[in-house]
């Protein structure tokens, strides 16, 4: 950990750096650290310096470098803005300060928490990269030493990384970071997946190693001969590339062929095309799999040709080709555009989607939403479509002309009726392909349909339409309340607006804890409050409520509460603020105990209980949001549904039941459905304790040979308008190519 090493890196790229400023910041970290230690048993100076190596990595400017040293000056070491600021200066602090997390703030959730952690990356991303630059470093020496923590703080941490960090470090190019975060993803929260792929590499080590030094000379050798000067380099693909082609494809190990891919590095960029039609002629190309990133670069500047070819053996192998500038771009991202500007600023990168992020944070209510349109933008797969004058709009992958329409403005978008493509009507939830021309059919009177979030994809459709439906139902529900209270106090001799007037309904609404009287009579069009419990701030001590609103509960009212006493015991949930509703778990997510839950209510129908992490629970309005939590008093057994796709092989079901039982798990029913190509799709109904429980059993399915992937479904069924789901039909499975279980 010697000052020296580190400058020697900074000194490797930089021609002259400020290397006292650095071993100020190094000094000065070493000494605010002194007698911390890390989980690990080393001192805790140690990760600053690792994350500072691992800025010079990314050849960032000295500022970076000094920043990435304080980084958790503040954090740990409670070290105040002034002092950072008077001897650091208001750049280096600035940077600081973006990194540092919010450990500091308590929050009501960790889902709070961590949205407002990406809420203010976000903003110092759109002020200066150089804050999630240093960030990504700090993240990726905390996932190599992860061994060191707790299993549920490894699989939260890692889960994060998955989440959000790899996709960031992808969406801003730094491949290497990228592939390396993934694959420490991949080892903590599959270890078994990771040790499985790696003892096949392992296994093949000479036959690969070989193939690809034999295949490299071919591709010189072919490419010389052509006049085509370039270096040729193989690899294999990184161990969470390969499990995702697993995964998506529902394929083994072995049946992943391209294993194996070659990056052509060539002088020019005629040079590139050129080097496509040697390939081409000397391996057989397959159809479909050559993309061309060079004429239509990737939103991270990546530049390349991708092709997939028959190579040597058969053996179908991805061959990349770029110049050695696209090169550099494509390992190192944005850091490759920063390097040490000596004039200050931002490089010339396009961080347009960032700035639409933080504009669009008026629009995001909840925690839930907000990391889930993060995730939306962090994924960079898109799709290349021209508005009918020629202009090139990005879009989502499987984006719909919906989202078209609100790319071009949140107006076009509202009031879309209809989508012609390529000058032919199609339907709004048609999948736009590269190349497309959209044309957008618009009525002043149309408004959003609620039945479009089900299939836009890109995060500014999904919030404006939520925004839409949610203000829409808010003044339903703020007319149906004014209703409700108008008439319930007539019968009490008085008006709402004499109440209003005397200002007695503000007074109750903020002894309620809301702002306004809007608010509180909303709350009752939502059935959250009853007009009851405000009138009766109203009257004098000793009152009888109910008997002067004749609100006392008929027989049919009686059953309804004993069912509402059933159904909550039922299900072990309680709701905050009620104790006679009508509970029921939402059918599209089923959670189980230990899962975070949400509740929405819905007059006369009770509360329904979503997954926290439930789309459908997105899609509701935050104003008719309770608080649930499950009542551990309660001990109930829950079903949940699982999805297993496995090779088609005999005595391979039996297994899987007998992975099930063996980890305490009762099967309700299992369903196998065969196909011609070797594959089964398995649905089991199984009943267990809680979530912990249900992690058991599905890793202990995974872990029997043969199987490919296991999914956790909902039990499906048609959604009503307040995201609970009505019962599937019962449908007779098919004689053939079925086997039932009861």
């Amino acid at each position: 950990m010697s000052f020296e090493k580190l400058a020697g890196a900074v000194q490797r790229y930089h021609p002259s750096p400020d290397l006292k400023l650095i071993e100020d910041a190094y000094k000065f970290a070493e000494e605010q650290h002194s007698g911390q230690v890390r989980a690990s048993g080393e001192a805790y100076f140690t990760h600053v310096f690792e994350t500072a190596l691992l800025t010079a990595e990314l050849k960032l400017d000295v500022p970076s470098i000094a920043a990435a040293l304080l980084h958790d000056t503040v954090e740990d070491c409670l070290v105040s803005h002034e002092t950072l600021l008077g001897k650091f200066g208001p750049e280096i602090t600035d940077i600081v300060e973006g990194v540092t997390k919010l450990t500091r703030i308590e929050f009501d959730s960790q889902e709070e928490k961590q949205a407002e952690n990406f809420r203010k990356m976000l903003l110092a991303m759109a002020k200066d990269i150089r804050v999630v630059l240093v960030k990504l470093c700090d993240r990726l020496h905390n996932m190599r030493t992860l061994s060191h923590k707790p299993e549920d703080k490894r699989r939260r941490t890692a889960q994060e990384t998955k989440d959000i960090y790899a996709p960031l470090a992808n969406r801003l190019g730094i491949h290497w970071l990228k592939s390396e975060l993934e694959d420490l993803c991949l080892l903590y929260l599959r270890p078994e997946i990771y040790e499985l792929i790696r003892s096949k590499f392992d296994n093949t080590t000479k036959e690969r190693d070989s193939y690809i030094s034999e295949t490299t000379q071919n591709l010189i050798h072919a490419l010389e001969e052509s006049g085509v000067s370039a270096a040729v380099k193989g690899r294999c693909k990184h161990f969470n590339s390969i499990w995702g082609k697993m995964e998506r494809s529902n394929i083994s190990f072995e049946e992943v062929h391209d294993v194996i891919g070659f990056r052509i590095i060539v002088p020019t960029l005629r040079a590139c095309y050129e080097a496509l039609g040697i390939i081409h002629s000397t391996y057989k190309p397959i159809p479909g799999k050559f993309k061309d990133y060079i004429a239509m670069p990737k939103p991270n500047m990546y530049q390349s040709l991708h092709t997939t070819v028959i190579g040597p053996g058969g053996q179908r192998m991805e061959v990349q080709i770029r110049t050695a500038e696209m090169n550099q771009v494509a390992e190192e991202g944005i850091a490759a555009h920063w390097r040490y500007k000596e004039g200050g600023g931002l490089p010339g990168f396009d961080l347009q989607w960032v700035r639409e992020l933080v504009e669009t944070q008026q629009y995001l209510k909840s925690p839930d939403e907000f990391i889930q349109s993060v995730k939306g933008e962090l994924f960079p797969e898109e799709v290349f479509v021209f508005t009918p004058k020629g202009q090139l709009v990005r879009l989502s992958f499987g984006a719909s002309p919906v989202d078209f329409a609100y790319a071009v403005h949140t107006d076009v978008g509202h009031r879309t009726t209809g989508a012609k493509v390529n000058n032919t009507l199609v339907p709004l939830d048609h999948r736009l392909r590269n190349g497309d021309t959209v044309e957008i059919l618009t009525s002043k009177t149309h408004v959003p349909n609620k039945d479009w979030l089900r299939f836009v994809k890109s995060s500014k459709a999904k919030q404006r339409i939520r925004a839409f439906l949610k203000a829409e139902e808010h003044s339903r529900s703020l007319a149906i309340g004014i209703d409700i209270l108008s008439k319930d106090l007539r019968k009490v001799k008085s008006s709402l607006k004499r109440v209003e007037s005397s200002g007695k309904m503000l007074e109750i609404a903020q002894g309620l804890g809301l702002k306004t009287e809007g608010d509180l009579y909303a709350e009752i069009g939502y059935g959250k409050l009853s007009s009851t419990k405000v009138i009766a701030k109203l009257l004098p001590e000793g009152v009888d409520v109910e008997e002067k609103l004749q609100a006392k509960p008929t027989p049919l009212q009686r059953i309804f509460q004993r069912a509402a006493q059933v159904s909550r015991d039922k299900v072990g949930v309680k709701v905050s603020g009620f104790d006679d509703i009508l509970v029921r778990f939402a059918k599209c997510c089923e959670p189980l105990p230990g899962d975070r839950i949400v509740g929405f209510i819905t007059r006369g129908r009770g509360v329904t209980v979503h997954s926290g992490e439930c789309p459908r629970a997105l899609e509701s309005d935050p104003l008719r949001l309770v608080d649930v939590f499950w009542d551990d008093d309660m001990h109930t057994t829950r079903k949940v549904r699982l999805l297993v796709y496995s090779q088609d092989q005999m005595g391979l079901l039996a297994n899987m039941c007998k992975a099930m039982t063996d980890s305490g798990a009762n099967i309700i029913s299992a369903h196998a459905k065969t196909s011609e190509l070797g594959r089964a799709e398995n649905t089991f109904d199984i009943s267990v304790n809680d979530v912990r429980h249900y992690e058991r059993v599905k890793r202990s399915i995974e872990m029997v040979p043969g199987v490919i992937k296991v999914e956790r479904l909902g039990s499906g069924g048609t959604t009503d308008d307040d995201g609970a789901v009505d019962p599937p039909e019962k449908k007779r499975a098919p004689k053939t190519g079925h086997v039932r279980l009861k």
